[in-house]
Parts: C-alpha cells; structure tokens; sequence
C-alpha cells in the first residue's frame, strides 16, 4: 500500500483553524503551564505527571531546540520573546487561516488584528454568554433598571450588527448549566432568572439556566437568519464544567425542534469522552458537525486516535472538522496543528488498511478534514475579515494544489452555453487566488458562431474584470495528469461580484427564493449525447453516429461500455453521483443521469460532467456533443432538469398526504404553475440557439406545446414519481426543453424566478394532460417555434427577470440571442460547426 500521496497531503495542506483563542503577552498572570492542561488550582502540580504534558514538552523543545524541561522551555520563551516565538510556531504548523473566539478573558491577551502577522486572515465567532454579560455589565441611559424585554432588544440588536464582521456564534452553556437545553423556556423563567444574575452584582456572571437557553434560543434564531453557524462546547474542560451535562446527546431537543432545524451547528473538542455520541449525532442530524480541537493535543496518542476515529465512526468525512483550540501561548497551535496531522493520517492510513477507504479517497478526506470543510461551513470566502480592506476569498492563500500539478485550469461558461477557460501555471495559482485572471469584459457578449462581441449587449472590447477561481469546485482532473480546475466567479477589480456573472445570478435568484419564503431548490441534470467517430468520403471529413442501435440497446452499452466505465470513475473521483447510464432512441445517442443536489452544486456538477464526457471520449478517438439537433432526421439531445423544493431538509414540493389533487402541495404547485406559465420566455434560457428549436418538435419527447402531465414524456413539464414515492404523490417536476446550449446557471436562475411569480401571485395549474398531446393539438397552445418567438415572449416578462437576472446581463443575453437567429438564418450549414463547440 503505497501512502506517499496521503502522506504529503496530511504534511503540506495549509490548515483552517476554525477555533481558537487570543494569544497573550509573555508578561500575562496566565503561566505556561496552562498550556498544557484544562486543570487549575493545586491540580496543575500534577500536570507534569501527565502522557501528554510529556510528550508536549518534549516537542516543544525540540522545535526549539532547547532542553526538554518546563523551566529551558519559560527561559528560550523569555528571551526571544513573543514575536519570535510566535512565528517559530505558525511557521512550523502552516495555518492559512485561524477563526478566534476572543470571549475568553485571559489578562494581557492581543487583540484579533494583531494575530494577523502570523496567518494570511484571521476571523472571529463571538461568544454570546460574554455578549449578554457585557451589556448587563452596562448601566441604561435613563438610569432605569434591566428588562428582559430590554435586554432582549439590545442583545438581538447587537448579534444582528455582527454579520459580515463575524463567522460564527458560539456557546457556552456547557459550563454554565448544562446542554440540556429547554426549548421551551418562557419569558416569565427567563425575567425571574434575570433578576437572579442582575441581584449577583457586577462583573455579571450568567449561570442561571432559564436565561442561558433563552440567549441560546434568541442566538440560534439570528444565527438561522444570517445563516451563520453556532459552535457549542462539549466534552471535558476545566473543572466549571459538570462533564454529566456536557453529552451532546442532552442538545438532542434542539436538533428536534422544527425552528432549529436549519441551523449548522459545530459541536467542539471532539466531544470527548462522548465521541460515540458526537458522531451518531452528525450522522442522524443534517445540522450537526464536528470539530476535535483541544482533545488533540491534550489527550495521550491512544486517545487522540481513538477520540478521531470514533467521530468516523458514524459521522460523514465532510461534517469532521480540524482546530487547534489553540489559547494563550502559540505553542498550542504548533501542537494542535503538528499531532493533528499525525492523527489524522494515522486514522486515515488505517481506514486505508482496513478497506474503509481507498488511497485517493483517503487524499480527498485530508483535504476536507483539514481544510476544506471548513471553508465551506464557515463560509470564509464570502465573508469579511478583520481587516475590512481586504476580501477573504483573495486572501485565503490556501496551497491545496498537489505536489505534482503542474497546470491548473479555471473555467467558465459564456452567454451562450461554451465552456471556456483559462490556464496559469500551478506556481502561479497562489498568486491567482489572490489577484485573478485578467478576462475581457466582451466575455459575456460572445456567440456560439464566433469570438464577435455582439451588437446591443452594452459590452465591448474595452474594459477588463477578473475571473476567481472558487476554491470550493477545485478537482482533480482524472483524464489528464499534473492538472487541476476550478470553476470561476467574475469579479470587478473591486472584488464584488461583476454582475454578469452567471453564478452570481443563480445565487442571487437563490437568496431571493430563501429569503422571501424560506425554499431552496434543488436539481439533477439528464445529459444526452451523441458519439460520433470520423470517415472520410471522397477527401472530407464527415462525423457519424457510431452505431444505428435503438432506445437501451444492450448492443450499443456493451461495444461502448469502457468508455462509460472511465466515465464513471472519472466523476466519482469528482465526487460526482451517477444514477444511471442508457442508450438512447438516437443513433449512437447516450445518456449519463446525475445525483440530485443543490441547484448550484448541481449546475457546477453539469459543467464537469460535460468536461468529462468530452475528454474521454477523445482518449478513445470519438467525439461527444452535446449539439441539440445535428441530425435533423434524428432525435435531438436534451438537457432535461429535475426540480423540487426543500424548506428546513424537507422535500415540500411534494403533497403530505394523498389527498391532495395532483399529490403537489401548495407550494409546488404555485411553483411550477409559475414555470408552466412562463415557459414560453424562459425558453430564451432554456434552449438558446436556432438549432435548439428543430429539437422541440412535436411527438419528439421534448415538449412542444404548453401543458404539463403526470410522468407524459410528451410534455414539455412532466410530474415525476420515482420508484420508492408513495402512490399518487408526486416527489420532483422535470423540464424536458432545457438542453446544453444553456447556461446551467443561468437557465436555474430562470427557472427560480419563473417559480417565484406563481408562488408570488399563488398560481394554480390547470388540469394534467395525461394522454397523447396529439389529441388535443387545438386546445392547447404551441410553444415558440423560433428562437424569435421566445425573445418575444422574454420581452414581455422583463420586470420578472430584470430582477432576477439583472437589467444589464439580460439585456447582453437578449443581445446574444439576437445575433444567432441572424447569422445562423444567413448561414443555412453553420450549424453543422456546433458539434464542436457543444
């Protein structure tokens, strides 16, 4: 088993620290021998006696080369002083990033921005018992006395000021009174608790338990508001804490209450000794996540393996999560960091050994473990810093390239459905997450015909914006060796959002549809394709299909089958799910279906996909495209897109019971009434060249007139029931006219805004046509034929999209189409180029 590729990952990744604490100054009252143990009082005499207090000892002094004993450690400590000491330690442990809750009162501690000189961005999670505290601690205004409703205003006042300044909320209620949180608290407990803490005197000291969950509670409805997550200590810490309340499993009323459900809680220090039960939590609970600072490094090597694989046990990898819990003295996160490291390719060798993992899964598990976890958790790239002036996602200089990638790739897709990109050099890549790629401001103007800024898109050769590699997409290329690719956002020099980004309009759609009515949509993509090889007749060059078989021919699957077996490795090392793979009605037409997912996610998964299947069957001499009509006496590729709505990890398109008409609830059916009635204008989106339109034909199964049905693949919106759905509910709704000239982003973006209006203005479908279409040609109604007659419709829907959309990038959309009805009607064969460019 060779384990150089894991090994090198677990030493070289840049670490998030995603909790930790202020530094001190050499001359605090805090003495170093708290770093090596929770214990106080006459309990620290017993420290040194401890496995890991030696072992810690020992690695200190080696890194600085002192003698291996407390008092040559204080005195190399002493006389080189903190800054040197400081960067001794962070060098040593490469953390690209430290989260700190500076509620921890410790005398003489830095402030934030100070530790900036030693991690490329440092952020902070407020602690909102010493939020609570500091405001009790100060006198009204008016002189009057403490309310609960008072308080209540300022505190709620002030946790809402934070967002955007913070990454997150932490409580803890485990050393106050227990995690056995009641969530149904009333206001009269919480005043009599109040009064209680406020009768105390000053300092105040919130301990009583009624009014500890009710800051709890408040805190975690502001904290789903802004969608940040709330870290909440567990397991062992010093000797405050009753360790019998500190069980994870006493949160269990919490995670069960239906106002917290969407709330991303961390639950810190591994737990320990209840790492059993941290990791059932985070496998049962969609909210719940792990965090194993402080038990490592405090705890013997046995038990920082132990505590580590027990949080694996049952806790999905990407839900685990590296800190250092580091606090006072830099030497703790040297330790943090250094036996992390250790552990977690000990842990991960063995999983590797016991057949649990793969070796490139293992690779990918270090990644996410150590790093990129907690980027998307928290959030970090979209968040601001400490130092205001400077955007995270260009200062999180994370190295997470391998060792051997010598190319990366960024990639994005245009206005009109090409995939493009660019590639820097992997040496420079550190340098691109922090500058970007230089891109013309024509980028989005372009037509599938030619590189030709078009007329009317209000863009123009002059001008430049920056392409940023999201860190979040990064892949591994599987076809090729020694390269990388990301997916890319636009952005102005300014670091916002270029608002022609077509990601970033998806993901304001998205915020628009979560805010105004608490949805998130999520999609799965069908991809059709056909393959074609090369002949040549009488001196040209022709593509034809690769074979003339039928609709799941057998035949076809078997001569193509080690094409499809690379396919699939190749996405499943993306972490790209696919649900099944078929020949299609087509000659030499496929179809690989993808997981179901988060519409951005899925968007992005759509785009690699593609990448992929393109690649590899160059490898094997073929050409994939994904044309919508090459054959014009053959079917046509679509891109059909399955959509549902989800509220609180539910799926609420669905009815709750079969008494619904059409096992739609209300809410999925004023979505897709809206889709249904907007699908004319939406088809600029959906299917957005002239080609695209010799597809939707009648009696092709792409929907060519406007109606929905109940699993009629003749229907432009088909109902779908899956197999494992309760009898007559209806789980998802598919969208047959979507192919790949789209957008993916852009053609989402669409949709959701579609959706919105109907379930704005609480639009109502009309009955299903569940028998042939051809039945009722004069009752309903022919969708647009021409792409001209979809721009028609799209302009009288511009108020819905304009805010959607954007004024400007719908405006450069309707450009773009423009120039393709006109050139591709001046240019009877130019489409037969389109193979090479979908």
């Amino acid at each position: 088993m060779d384990l150089t590729d894991l090994k090198r990952v677990v030493e070289e990744v840049e670490l998030v620290d995603a909790h930790a604490h202020n530094i001190v100054d050499l001359h605090s009252t805090f003495s170093f021998i708290h770093a090596f143990s929770e214990a106080n009082d006459h309990a620290l005499s017993f420290v040194p006696h401890s496995l890991s207090f030696k072992r810690n000892l020992r690695e200190i002094a080696e890194l600085y080369g002192s003698q291996s004993s407390l008092q040559s450690v204080e005195e190399y400590r002493r006389v080189s002083g903190l800054q040197s000491i400081c960067s001794t330690c962070f060098k040593a442990a490469k953390i690209s990033t430290i989260l700190i809750d500076d509620g921890l009162e410790l005398d003489k501690k830095q402030d934030l921005k100070w530790h900036g000189s030693f991690a490329p961005l440092v952020g902070r999670i407020l602690r909102i018992e010493r939020l609570a505290e500091q405001i009790l601690d100060q006198a009204l205004p008016d002189g009057s006395y403490w309310t609960l409703d008072k308080f209540t205003d300022a505190f709620i006042s002030k946790l809402k000021s934070y967002p955007g300044e913070i990454f997150g909320l932490k409580s803890i209620a485990a050393y106050r009174s227990g995690l056995e949180i009641n969530t149904k608290v009333t206001k009269k407990d919480a005043e009599e608790g109040l009064t209680q803490v406020l009768t105390a005197g000053n300092p105040v000291r919130i301990a009583n338990k009624n009014l500890i969950d009710y800051i709890f509670l408040h805190s975690l409805e502001v904290a789903l508001s802004y969608d940040l997550p709330m870290q909440i200590h567990t397991g062992f810490g010093d000797k405050d804490l009753d360790m019998r309340l500190s069980n994870p499993l006493h949160l269990r009323a919490v995670l069960e209450d239906k106002r917290y459900s969407k709330c991303r809680i961390v639950l810190l220090h591994a737990s320990y000794p209840f790492s059993k039960e941290a990791s059932y939590l985070a496998s049962v609970y969609s909210q719940v996540y792990l965090d194993f600072g402080l038990a490592i490094p405090k705890l013997s090597v046995h038990g920082m393996i132990s505590s580590v694989k027990e949080l694996l046990e049952l806790a999905p990898i990407n839900k685990v999560m590296f800190s250092t819990d580091g606090y006072a003295f830099p030497e703790t996160f040297y330790l943090g960091a250094k036996k992390s490291r250790e552990v977690v390719f000990s842990v991960l060798r063995d999983a590797c050994a016991d057949g649990d993992l793969s070796i490139p899964e293992a690779v990918e598990a270090a990644k996410d473990i150590f790093a990129r976890n907690a980027i998307n958790f928290y959030k970090i790239r979209s968040t601001n810093s400490v130092d205001s002036t400077h955007n995270l996602s260009q200062n999180l200089n994370l190295k997470t390239l391998e060792s051997d990638t010598s190319l990366v790739r960024i990639i994005w897709v245009d206005g009109s459905g090409q995939h493009r990109c660019r590639v820097v050099p992997a040496k420079r890549f550190n340098q691109v997450v922090k500058n970007g790629v230089g891109l013309t401001s024509a980028c989005m103007g372009l037509p599938s015909y030619g590189d030709v800024t078009t007329d009317g898109s209000g863009l123009t050769g002059v001008g430049e914006i920056k392409l940023m590699p999201d860190l979040s997409t990064q892949r591994r290329i599987p076809w090729t060796k020694q390269e990388e690719m990301f997916l890319g956002d636009m952005q102005t020099k300014a670091g916002e959002a270029w608002e022609y980004c077509p990601r970033g309009a998806l993901r304001r759609a998205s915020k628009i549809l979560k805010d105004e009515f608490n949805l998130e949509l999520n999609s799965g993509f069908e991809n059709e394709f056909y393959l074609l090889k090369s002949v040549t007749r009488e001196g040209k060059e022709e593509w034809v299909p690769i074979d003339w078989s039928n609709y799941c021919s057998s035949a076809a699957y078997d001569a193509t089958s080690p094409l499809f077996h690379e396919v699939t490795a190749a996405l499943h090392s993306l972490g790209i799910s696919v649900e099944q793979i078929h020949a299609e009605a087509g000659n030499g037409q496929f179809e690989v279906i993808l997981g179901y997912t988060t519409c951005i996610k899925a968007a992005d998964e759509l785009i690699f996909t593609r990448e992929v299947i393109r690649a590899i069957a160059r490898k094997h001499g073929l050409l994939a495209t994904f044309m919508p009509k090459y054959f014009l006496d053959d079917m046509g590729s679509g891109a059909h897109v399955h959509i549902s709505l989800w509220q609180n990890g539910q799926n609420v398109f669905m009815a709750s019971d079969e008494s619904s008409k059409y096992g739609l609830s209300t809410v999925g059916e004023e979505f897709m009434a809206g889709v249904l009635h907007h699908l004319p204008s939406i088809w600029a989106f959906l299917t957005s060249i002239p080609n695209s339109y010799d597809r939707l034909k009648p009696n092709t199964w792409s929907g060519a007139y406007k109606c929905w049905g109940n699993e009629n693949k003749e229907a432009p919106l088909r109902a779908s029931s899956p197999p494992g759905i309760q009898g007559g509910l209806v789980s998802n709704f598919e969208i047959k006219t979507v192919d790949a000239t789209a957008n993916p982003h852009l053609s989402l973006a669409a949709i959701i805004a579609a959706g919105m209006d109907g379930l704005r203005r609480h639009l109502s479908l009309p009955e299903p046509v569940d028998t042939n279409i051809e039945d009722h040609p004069e009752e309903l109604q022919r969708l647009p034929s021409t792409l001209s007659e979809s721009l028609e419709a799209l302009d009288k829907d511009d108020d819905i999209f304009n805010e959607f959309i954007g004024e400007k990038l719908l405006t450069a959309i309707k450009a773009v189409r423009k120039a393709e009805i006109k050139y591709y009607s001046e240019h009877e064969d130019a489409h037969k180029k389109l193979i090479h460019i979908y």
